[in-house]
């Protein structure tokens, strides 16, 4: 058992310290896919900080390296390109404005939890937090994934299977070339298959 435990922690790590491959972004929505099976991996590892009271170290560097550096651009893909553009490419009878707009609603509560997460892990880290606020901050810490999970299930399930129906060739195109920009990164050759 404690194998087993070892081995899942390596992966956790290992799965939040490596972004998806940037020849994803001739395939956005994969990378969007990518990306929230990475997310996913962030809650599980919340809420072991949260059992733990901060006692893996490494897992709260990671994990606060993570939202700093990755929640953002992906919710900037979201939110600047994926959304207004399935809103331009939806039809009527998909509805799907009341749900991005629900979902945008999310995002900024979430950016508010993610920068408490910032603010606080260093502290929660090193045991400086009071222990009076420990018990709340690990309340944030399961808050926070259970808001994430929730939020990952309606865009896996809504979201991008209407993106897949409902974008153009010229729209993933436009979308890869704009998250591989605000990553500072080129937009990959394509590679023909042989």
């Amino acid at each position: 058992m404690v194998g087993k435990r070892v081995e899942a922690r390596k992966m956790a790590i290992q799965s939040l310290e490596t972004a998806p491959s940037a020849t994803l972004f001739h395939r956005p929505l994969a990378y969007i896919s990518a990306e929230h099976l990475r997310q996913r991996v962030l809650c599980s590892v919340l809420d072991e900080i949260a059992d733990e009271d901060g006692a893996d170290r490494v897992k709260i560097d990671v994990a606060l390296r993570f939202i700093k550096t990755s929640i953002g651009p992906h919710v900037m893909d979201e939110e600047e390109d994926l959304f207004p553009l399935l809103r331009r490419r939806a039809e009527p009878d998909d509805e799907i404005n009341a749900i991005l707009g629900q979902l945008s609603q999310e995002h900024a509560s979430d950016d508010l939890d993610a920068r408490l997460l910032v603010d606080g892990l260093p502290s929660f880290k090193t045991r400086k937090m009071p222990a009076s606020q420990r018990a709340s901050f690990r309340d944030l810490l399961r808050r926070f994934a259970t808001n994430e999970r929730r939020h990952l299930i309606v865009e896996n399930a809504i979201v991008l299977p209407l993106a897949h129906a409902r974008l153009t060739l010229a729209d993933l195109d436009t979308l890869g070339r704009r998250m591989a920009a605000r990553r500072g990164l080129s937009y990959p050759e394509k590679i023909d298959a042989e």
